[in-house]
């Protein structure tokens, strides 16, 4: 059986199916698995729910929402953990916060950038990773991954893993944009 999230409602159809030619051993502890899986996912439904409503009923998550890669979780946990966007001069300064700028380093007069230094405020550096990562794995959806546009150029030019950095940079300015200034997302044209 594949593994993965996906695929557990079909190896529920197998344990339950009693034609499936699992010994009956391995039933009793498969069926207890398959009432935790179910009791999990009833769990789940119903906290996703409850995010849902508080990112419709906040006025700051509404607006992220608009923003690719940002869904009803992490507009809320930023409009919830993030300080006020007053308190950062300019969306630079809130990546880097958020620990998404490269370190910096002077040699001869000249500057150097580094890696991207980590050390900020983990939980929604994660969790902008995976939002961007979701428009990278789904860019045939995504208008601004489209070719012509500077991810879809990102794409083709660079490693995937330092274009997924790069987006989530870029994603935390946006959002200090947002809550800085208000308004909604507005996606780039692309290139022609």
């Amino acid at each position: 059986m594949p593994q993965g999230a996906a695929n557990a409602t079909r190896l529920m159809a197998i344990v339950v199916d009693p034609d499936s030619g699992l010994p009956r051993d391995a039933l009793a502890t498969l069926q207890v698995l398959i009432a935790a899986l179910t009791h999990f996912k009833v769990k789940i439904g119903k906290l996703d729910a409850e995010i849902g409503r508080r990112a419709n009923k906040d006025e700051v998550a509404r607006r992220l929402m608009t923003v690719p890669g940002i869904g009803p979780l992490i507009a809320t946990a930023i409009a919830i953990l993030a300080p006020a966007p007053e308190t950062f001069q300019k969306g630079r300064d809130f990546a880097a916060w958020l620990g998404l700028t490269p370190r910096q380093h002077w040699t001869g007069g000249k500057q150097c950038h580094g890696a991207t230094t980590k050390m900020g405020e983990r939980s929604l550096r994660r969790l902008l990773i995976i939002g961007a990562n979701s428009v990278i794995i789904k860019r045939h959806v995504h208008a601004s991954a489209k070719p012509g546009t500077w991810l879809g150029g990102m794409l083709a030019r660079k490693p995937p893993m330092l274009v997924r950095v790069a987006r989530v940079n870029k994603m935390a300015r946006i959002v200090w944009a947002l809550m800085m200034r208000g308004g909604v997302y507005q996606s780039p044209v692309a290139a022609a």
